[in-house]
């Protein structure tokens, strides 16, 4: 199948996901987050959202996940709108080490688990373990190819897709532009290989409102691969569910209450 054209009717990010949906949106159970569930489960049915996946932070020592589930369990029905859950949690490096409890990952997709593990690049994923921002430019500065970064980046993706059950690419390439990189770097080569493993291994790719990304080229290269992408707010504030100005403005402008 052809990937549609970026700059096309179909090839637009907006033209490629659902705008009633919203996969990503964190609640207090992050210490970064402002609402509760029932204030983003209240912000979605008014948003008219045909679905929410409620997500928070976790690490190897988080022990919150049970009471998590259960309170979005507890959640009311709201007719029309699915409420589904998952966790987001650092990739550490290029073997695909996953900062997440291993009980939690052992669940995922089960019935007493999250649904999805959101698989974040908030540092970029080397070698021997999570570079910051800083250290991957300097490394850069210091005369590493800008191939390289990418490189790691997309070795971690592929490694920690392939060992973490259902899963979810949130913000994807979003540590690039901190590093001094574009999407630009990351080649047809990359893509092929990220939507492969997509599709062997029950890999969701996100288009994530907050930090752009990723753009129409990877986004349409995706979509003409047949992988399944979702709209994410990523939200830390009911305020945020279901609003997409960026990804609205990438098309030229998109209906409903849930675009605006």
């Amino acid at each position: 199948m052809t990937a549609p054209s970026p700059d096309g009717p179909g090839g637009s990010v907006a033209a490629l996901v659902d705008p009633t949906d919203d996969h990503h949106v964190h609640s207090t159970f992050s210490d970064d987050a402002r609402s509760t569930p029932e204030e983003n489960l209240a912000a979605a049915r008014d948003r008219g959202l045909r679905s929410i996946r409620m997500v928070d932070h976790v690490r190897t020592t988080t022990t919150y996940v049970p009471e998590f589930l259960a309170a979005v369990a507890a959640l009311p029905a709201v007719d029309g709108l699915s409420v589904v859950t998952g966790v987001e949690a650092k990739i550490l490096d290029t073997a695909g080490t996953v900062d997440a409890p291993p009980d939690v990952l052992a669940r995922v997709g089960g019935p007493d688990g999250p649904g999805r593990v959101l698989l974040a690049d908030h540092q970029l994923p080397g070698p021997d373990g999570p570079l910051s921002p800083r250290a991957a430019r300097e490394l850069l500065d210091g005369g590493m190819a800008r191939s390289e970064p990418v490189e790691m980046l997309v070795t971690a993706y592929l490694s920690a897709v392939e060992g973490s059950g259902p899963s979810q690419l949130a913000h994807p390439f979003s540590i690039l532009p901190k590093i001094g990189l574009t999407e630009d770097e990351v080649t047809d080569e990359h893509l092929t290989a990220l939507a492969d493993a997509a599709l062997a291994h029950d890999l969701v790719v996100e288009v994530n409102e907050k930090w752009s990304c990723p753009g129409p080229r990877i986004v349409a290269t995706l979509a003409g691969r047949g992988v399944r992408l979702i709209a994410s707010s990523d939200a830390h504030h009911a305020d945020d569910v279901g609003r997409y100005s960026w990804l609205r403005g990438s098309s030229g402008g998109l209906a409903g209450e849930g675009a605006r």
